[in-house]
């Protein structure tokens, strides 16, 4: 797709997390390191769930994708803004501005399909599981991985095709770290009505769908868990949930605040930001490996061939 605009702005300046060099030098070394923990924590859960069959099921192929996901939505985000923070014209294209929110909307949104889709294949295990393997068939998991995938493409094209239209005034200041949607509308000075209701048409009822799927869900199973007779069976269901669920606030609750927020640059939406975009993908791979029993086993299994072919 060709990136074009009609306005004589050729580049936004981004004010990041912080103007002092010192902060900045720190906020480098800290987000590098959050980087690297990325990108190796979810390198390693797709190896693993790959490289263990017994790990070949419906909740760690979607585990899979989600860590595939983390990377991509981190990749998207994290560089740029570790180039900034060494620069001192902190400055991106329009044309790269639009190309970093397109591919943002696409991780952003795979992602929050992907938790709803984990949680109906929870609802399933847990609600039906005589029928769970009939409910969750390959074909299915499938269907749905890829339609996740195909949703966000066409949320992320319609929204960026319409912000190609954009003319940008003078004002080309960006009060944040990266490029998102709410932040660059504010630099227009055309008319933008098309594409807050586009916005609010598209990524907002995502969301919304996505997380009352996801509730609806959960609901469902709180209510087969409380009617268990056996004190393991709701043991081991809760814990089956538990790393979903931590994921699932830890995405939904700074995403929704960060674009129901007004775009302003306030410290308390950088943060909601820095949450759902740089921390959610760092985290996910230790929430799911710290308090799932399968996937500490696996680790350790894979971590003891590793250290068997060192020593051989």
């Amino acid at each position: 797709m060709t990136l074009t605009n009609h306005s004589t702005i050729t580049e936004f300046f981004l004010l990041g997390l912080s103007a002092d060099p010192k902060i900045q030098v720190l906020f480098f070394v800290l987000f590098l390191g959050i980087y690297c923990l990325t990108a190796t924590g979810n390198l390693l859960m797709m190896l693993m769930i790959r490289s263990h069959p017994h790990l070949h099921t419906p909740m760690y192929f979607f585990l899979s994708h989600l860590s595939l996901i983390d990377l991509c939505f981190s990749s998207v985000i994290v560089p740029k803004m570790l180039e900034n923070l060494l620069s001192q014209r902190k400055t991106i294209s329009v044309k790269g501005c639009l190309t970093q929110v397109f591919f943002g909307l696409i991780t952003g949104g795979t992602e929050a399909c992907l938790l709803s889709v984990m949680a109906y294949d929870r609802y399933a295990a847990i609600c039906h599981p005589l029928l769970y393997g009939q409910v969750m068939s390959k074909h299915l998991c499938v269907q749905l991985v890829c339609s996740s995938w195909v949703l966000s493409f066409l949320d992320a094209l319609i929204n960026t095709i319409l912000a190609m239209k954009i003319d940008f005034c003078d004002t080309y200041v960006i009060p944040h770290y990266s490029c998102e949607l709410p932040s660059i509308f504010p630099l227009s000075c055309s008319d933008i009505s098309t594409n807050l209701i586009v916005m609010f048409c598209s990524v907002i009822p995502h969301g919304l769908a996505t997380s009352l799927s996801i509730l609806f869900s959960y609901v469902c199973i709180i209510f087969t868990i409380l009617n268990m007779t056996s004190t393991s069976g709701r043991s081991k269901a809760f814990s089956t949930c538990s790393s979903h669920l931590t994921a699932v606030i830890f995405f939904y609750g700074s995403a929704f605040l960060r674009y129901f927020l007004p775009s302003s640059g306030s410290p308390l939406e950088l943060i909601f930001s820095v949450q759902y975009s740089v921390i959610t993908p760092m985290l996910n791979p230790l929430i799911y490996s710290l308090k799932n029993k399968e996937v500490k086993a696996a680790l350790r299994r894979t971590f003891k061939k590793y250290l068997q072919c060192c020593q051989g």
